[in-house]
């Protein structure tokens, strides 16, 4: 079942048709926004409840639930950050939204902000997207002089939206890091509790949402949490940005509904895998942390939260990385461990030291210069940092290792035995 035309949400995920003001309103955005701000802040947040709406930057939680945690007396400001900072590898949704529908997000912020009585939003974007933070001033600048936001508004809401250019470090996509860059300090996670939404940025009550979990709140309040809950499976609700790259005939982002069938998903929109469905080897079904799915059970699989954490891996941000049969599946892990090595912050003992561990193992075991049983000792090492730091960076880690090791345990054993018989013959 693939997503009709008239459900789609980013109608211009391709840059065909104009990004500025009067392209997006053309396509529906600002379209009396002013009657969803009159709706009050807690019909938004039921609304994007009863959506069904979960977080789209990985983790998959409940956003309307998200925003209830805001506190609705308190002193401090509140503050919306955009969690606007896609370094997952793989992952390349949130660019095509600010390079090509930037006013969706702008307004969905807005309409965010309103419901958790913020009126100020921070939009962290990544050091290396230079040009998508350029489209997104420019599209900001054009809501101000619209007076669509801004201190005395068309809305009645005063709102202010910051653009705020990371320095590409991958660390700072997650929250509280990012926080913490936000803040001028080094991005380094915090310990939760306390939690962003009771001490966030600058002491102050946060909540960080990604760009597109804010993008389609427009759309969702002109259309009602009902006609989005209608979309996909239950629990798994709406349109998705989906990611996919490597051996595909055509790589590409497409919206479809969540719970698509991952063969029709790359047969429809991606040409299908290079060479064919019986060349596929392997899958890694949401960005470089999650573990790799072999091709026997890609076959059936459904695109959603929890038909995918089931099977031991994840949905994360939904970008699908495909391996043929011409890949080397240890030398592709071992590339991904080193990236999470180079990527890690340092701050605790596990991560810092666990990585780095993993990575020269992986290395000997590409080529072969290891024992059978270091597969079991690297399994537990990956145990050890998995769950025990203070951000998931341990954990996205330790995943694509124990993926690799859980579906193509065989392969390393060949690949020790083929090293192993080789030094013995030319020993002999």
């Amino acid at each position: 079942m693939a997503l009709q035309d008239k459900d789609r949400i980013f109608k211009n995920v391709y840059g065909f048709q104009d990004w500025k003001l009067a392209g997006a309103k053309a396509r529906g955005a600002w379209d009396n926004t002013k009657a969803i701000i009159d709706k009050g802040h807690d019909a938004i947040i039921n609304e994007v409840k009863a959506s069904g709406l979960r977080g789209r930057g990985g983790a998959g939680f409940p956003t309307g639930l998200k925003w209830s945690f805001m506190p609705k007396s308190d002193p401090r400001p509140s503050y919306l950050v955009i969690n606007a900072d896609e370094s997952e590898p793989g992952s390349c949704k949130d660019r095509e939204i600010m390079r090509h529908d930037p006013h969706l997000l702008i307004e969905g912020a807005l309409i965010a902000s309103f419901a958790m009585r913020a009126h100020v939003c921070y939009i962290y974007v990544r050091g290396e997207f230079i040009r998508e933070r350029e489209r997104l001033q420019a599209a900001i600048d054009e809501a101000y002089e619209a007076k669509l936001i801004g201190k005395g508004n068309v809305h009645g809401w005063d709102f202010d939206c910051y653009v705020h250019h990371g320095a590409g470090a991958y660390i700072c996509g997650e929250e509280t890091a990012l926080l913490e860059s936000l803040e001028g300090k080094k991005g380094q996670p915090r310990l939760k509790p306390p939690f962003p939404a009771n001490v966030g940025v600058y002491g102050a009550p946060t909540t960080v949402n990604n760009v597109e979990s804010i993008a389609v709140v427009g759309d969702i309040m002109r259309r009602g949490g009902a006609w989005f809950a209608g979309i996909g499976k239950p629990n798994n609700t709406g349109t998705k940005l989906f990611q996919i790259s490597g051996h595909v005939e055509k790589p590409c982002v497409v919206e479809e509904e969540m719970g698509i069938a991952l063969r029709e998903l790359l047969d429809r929109h991606a040409g299908g895998v290079r060479g064919g469905w019986d060349n596929l080897l392997a899958v890694i079904p949401g960005g470089s942390s999650m573990p790799c799915l072999p091709a026997s059970i890609c076959a059936d699989v459904t695109m959603d939260f929890d038909t995918l954490s089931k099977l031991k891996s994840g949905l994360g941000t939904a970008a699908i990385i495909v391996m043929d049969k011409s890949t080397d599946i240890i030398a592709a892990i071992r590339r991904i461990a080193y990236f999470y090595k180079h990527e890690s912050c340092g701050q605790c003992t596990p991560c810092r030291e666990g990585t780095g561990w993993m990575w020269r193992v992986l290395q000997r075991l590409e080529r072969g210069e290891a024992d059978k049983s270091e597969i079991d000792l690297l399994f537990d090492v990956s145990r050890q940092v998995e769950g025990h730091t203070i951000c998931a960076l341990g954990d996205a880690a330790a995943w694509p290792v124990q993926g690799l090791i859980r579906h193509f345990r065989p392969v390393m054993e060949e690949r020790i035995a083929r090293y192993q018989a080789a030094h013995k013959q030319a020993a002999e």
